[in-house]
């Protein structure tokens, strides 16, 4: 199958795999793979009812309206409409809307023509109205910036079509989901496997699975009864226990690495091993995240303490007052007041701030609660494959004998490469690359004479080269333990010596030490064949050769990884690698990006079989301790990321393969990259477009800056709402009359929400970004009960200061009923909205404000413009109609002393509540 986007899956040939068996979505052997896995080719072909040339066209036809078109499920996007209605699902709107159709019935439904009243209805529809369009447009753009990942890839496959009348089938590059059960296809390398298929006939072929099982290497795969024997095609199919490691099966969504074959589809969408993983995410659903799960409870503390406030004053009013609609006015605009109704808005646009900033650094943000997500981690859970390592094989040693770099050995290695027929694989790849970017051998590269090919029996690949002085000599590279066999000396010091019995055990033990040390080992050797022995030769002249030395092989860390693994340390959060690889390999890439993991039987490794035999209760206290889990399956891996969340943890998980897509879904915040698998990229909650590892440590910062503002709001205005209710029920208490009418208490919640909606552009503390933070109701209700108080204190000296000083009190007794309430409102209209508004400064930051942490400059216009309205109103010309009254000029001469004793107090409380709490927020 061809792909406009070609990846190559990095892989070693000769070598077996170490990965440990997955636990398939279902059954294995209730697969089609599986039950033609234990049929020979022609078995197969009859029970397909097709031939090695393929189907005929209405063959095709007949069998697509049975099977289907070959796709697999899809986490398809919701309709626009649908989208839409979500972004409205919020606690507080939900709130805000019931306190709409409240006041529609008492100010409209119910009230006399002459007396409707739309000002409070309008301002709390267009407060939803805005938070709402904002989440959906956000989230809109996104999905469709990701479905466009989806559409740069193309993929066709080369199908063989029979015709009726024509004795020769007919190739035809077709769309991948036109394939149907029987049909015959065409592999290269470069093609990714379009079905699950049975191999017909193969030549070299290496299939890289590392999308299914997150293993770099590629597995050797080949017709069971093509170029091996019969013995050894039946061991390695009967002495398999799980489908990917079968010779003769090659599955849906890997890639060929090198070789060709061809091959009959067996299996097409839902019933191949990837559908049926596929089937299995896209239906499951989608868990709560830290974000939900916090703005859960904090919305509800708020909604229930509005649930306890709004009836008291309901009733303090309507006993006190006698006036019970009034007060039903006055209590339903306290309940707006209390509800942080911006909360809906703030959030969605501090995330989409933060969405828009990640965007720069070239990552799709899909679901907006993912940024805060990302902030809140303090857990990544990460696959190696691709993600920690550079997707391809580079050759990192060529060692003599005696563990020394030998440049002989290099060259050596290099003329095996270079003279070899057919597809080079990963391996031929490196070293030709390596010899080549510093050494000038190409114009010394021999006379090829003939080419012993590599097989799975010999394991080794060996080619006969004529030197410019006319000496023959034969070059073989290949796995250890069959070069070892076929070698009887080795040079060491420069001198040719015996290869014995105890010579052979050291060159076994440095080889398994390189690969304790995570390298792939090939052995090189060399032979001077005599001057007669002729053109052509055989895997019989392999032998007597003399071994040269060691090439060891790795797939390397990314250049950023270590980097950015620190930087993650650094900002409290843990990494933890979760593959499907074997552990040597894992760990020794773990060391190399700064990860301390141990050996084998230390706390900081699990494998897949330890986790498979224990309880959620034992994996939970196990995940703790461990760094690197190895040889897992995909399940296995969404077990320990559940675990580390049922331990409290926010978890994000950073991955591209099918192998992740169930880990993906059920962390918080599901990472992926644009050359993932679809399924993964579908799954996750943020794609990055690069590979650079960096973004994750901006992620972080950008998450946490958001919810710090986030935070900053929500603190701010329960604090502030929660002191405005105290003061209320004082005045209640006390005043004949309400200390501000609804419609002014609605102005004033107004002005200040609106310039609130500033704070995403705001900075946070460097103390604050440093660690992890969560959502904690407990956090915001101490926040509330601490500072809230604060504000009542200068709330009453105001009343006092109205009653006495500004005659609200003499106009009472003088006139009765309304008289002073208009002197009383206004006094207090400014100053509860210039104290509100000015304490944003004291309390956005834990330092000094203005001397040691100065806000952001729309935070200051915006605060001061809302200010200065606060002034101005109520000697604008609008101030009768909102029954407002001017105030003489020594009144801004006391708030002036009010606000500075506000401020003052607020720096003792915020003082005391770092000393005795240890943080701010």
């Amino acid at each position: 199958m061809k792909q406009v986007n070609e990846v190559l899956l990095p892989g070693l040939s000769g070598l077996r795999s170490t990965r440990a068996p997955s636990t398939a979505p279902q059954k294995n052997r209730a697969m089609p793979i599986a039950r033609h896995a234990q049929l020979s080719v022609q078995e197969s072909l009859a029970a397909l009812r097709t031939q090695d040339a393929g189907l005929t066209d209405a063959e095709v036809v007949a069998r697509r309206a049975v099977e289907g078109l070959n796709e697999v499920s899809h986490d398809k996007p919701a309709p626009a409409w649908l989208q839409l209605l979500s972004a409205f699902r919020n606690p507080f709107v939900m709130v805000l809307l019931g306190l709409a159709a409240v006041s529609y019935c008492t100010d409209v439904l119910f009230a006399a023509p002459a007396d409707r009243e739309w000002t409070g209805i309008v301002i709390m529809v267009t407060m939803v109205a805005i938070s709402g369009l904002l989440r959906f447009v956000q989230e809109y753009r996104s999905g469709r910036a990701a479905e466009k990942l989806k559409s740069m890839v193309r993929s066709t496959a080369t199908v063989l079509r029979r015709d009726r009348q024509a004795s020769v089938p007919v190739r035809c590059e077709l769309p991948m989901s036109e394939l149907v059960p029987g049909d015959v296809i065409k592999l290269q390398a470069g093609d990714m496997i379009p079905a699950d298929v049975r191999l017909l006939h193969s030549r070299d072929l290496f299939i890289s699975q590392a999308i299914l099982t997150g293993e770099a290497l590629p597995v050797e795969k080949y017709d069971t009864l093509g170029s091996v024997s019969a013995k050894h095609a039946e061991a390695q199919s009967c002495g398999s226990t799980d489908l990917l490691d079968l010779a003769g099966i090659c599955f849906m969504g890997t890639n060929v690495v090198s070789g060709t074959a061809t091959a009959v589809v067996v299996a097409t969408g839902q019933n191949t091993y990837f559908g049926s993983l596929a089937r299995n995410v896209v239906s499951a659903k989608r868990v709560e995240t830290s974000f939900d799960r916090g703005v859960n409870s904090v919305s509800w503390l708020l909604i229930k303490f509005m649930l306890v406030m709004v009836p008291v004053v309901f009733l303090i009013n309507g006993l006190t007052k006698g006036d019970w609609v009034t007060a039903l006015t006055f209590a339903l605009a306290v309940a707006v007041g209390l509800t942080p109704e911006m909360l809906p808005m703030v959030v969605s646009t501090n995330l989409a701030k933060g969405a828009v900033a990640m965007a720069r650094r070239k990552v799709v943000v899909k679901r907006l609660n993912s940024v805060q997500n990302f902030g809140a981690m303090d857990v990544l859970c990460t696959d190696k494959t691709g993600t920690l390592t550079q997707d391809r094989i580079i050759l990192e040693h060529h060692f003599n004998v005696d563990g020394e770099a030998d440049e002989e050995v290099l060259r050596l290695g290099w003329l095996n490469s270079i003279h070899q027929s057919g597809q080079r694989n990963l391996m031929d790849r490196a070293i030709v690359a390596c010899a080549q970017e510093t050494r000038g051998w190409a114009s010394a590269s021999g006379e090829k004479v003939d080419e012993i090919p590599f097989d799975f029996v010999r394991r080794r690949l060996s080619v006969v080269i004529r030197d410019a002085a006319g000496t023959l000599q034969m070059i073989t590279k290949g796995a250890v333990e069959e070069m070892l066999a076929a070698s009887t000396r080795i040079v060491a010091d420069g001198h040719e010596m015996p290869l014995d019995a105890p010579m052979r055990e050291r060159l076994l033990q440095r080889a398994e030490a390189y690969n304790r040390d995570g390298f792939r080992v090939l052995v090189v050797a060399a032979r001077r064949l005599p001057e007669n022995a002729g053109t052509q030769f055989s895997a019989a002249d392999e032998c007597d050769l003399v071994v040269r030395g060691f090439l060891t092989f790795l797939d390397p860390p990314k250049d950023s990884a270590l980097a950015a693994i620190r930087a993650l340390n650094d900002y409290g959060v843990t990494v933890k690698v979760l593959t499907g690889d074997n552990p040597i390999v894992a760990a020794k890439v773990c060391r190399d990006v700064g990860l301390d993991v141990g050996g084998q039987g230390d706390a900081r490794l699990m494998l897949g079989a330890e986790i498979e035999d224990m309880d959620d209760a034992a994996l939970g206290r196990r995940v703790e301790s461990a760094v690197l889990f190895a040889k897992l399956t995909p399940l296995q891996k969404s077990r320990v990321v559940k675990a580390l969340q049922a331990n409290g943890h926010t978890v994000g998980f950073l991955g591209d393969g099918i192998n992740d897509a169930p880990a993906l879904r059920d962390a918080d915040v599901g990472i992926s990259v644009d050359s993932g698998a679809d399924i993964a990229k579908e799954t996750a909650d943020i794609v990055l477009l690069e590979k650079d590892l960096m973004v994750l440590e901006q992620g972080v910062i950008k998450g946490r800056e958001t919810f710090g503002n986030i935070l900053k709001y929500l603190n701010m205005t329960a604090s502030s709402n929660f002191g405005n209710v105290f003061s209320v029920l004082v005045a209640s208490a006390w005043l004949p009359w309400e200390p501000m009418l609804a419609l002014q208490l609605l102005i004033q919640n107004l002005v200040y929400d609106i310039s609130q909606l500033t704070l995403p552009w705001d900075r946070m503390d460097d103390e604050f970004m440093k660690k992890p933070r969560k959502w904690e109701a407990g956090n915001i209700r101490r926040f509330m009960l601490w500072l809230g108080p604060t504000s009542s204190v200068f709330d009453i000296t105001t009343y006092l200061l109205l009653w006495t000083v500004f005659g609200a009190g003499a106009a009472y007794a003088l006139h009765g009923g309304d008289g002073g309430q208009a002197i009383m409102n206004s006094g207090w209209f400014i100053e509860g909205l210039v104290s509100q508004t000015f304490v944003v400064h004291m309390l956005r930051t834990r330092r000094i404000p203005f001397l040691q942490s100065t806000a952001s400059l729309p935070v200051l216009l915006s605060t001061f413009a809302a200010i200065g309205l606060a002034c101005w109103l109520p000697f604008s010309p609008l101030a009768g109609a909102m029954g407002f009254v001017s105030l003489p000029p020594v009144y801004f001469a006391w708030l002036a002393l009010t606000i500075a004793g506000y401020v003052a107090l607020t720096q003792v409380v915020k003082t005391a509540y770092i000393r005795r709490h240890g943080s701010w927020y």
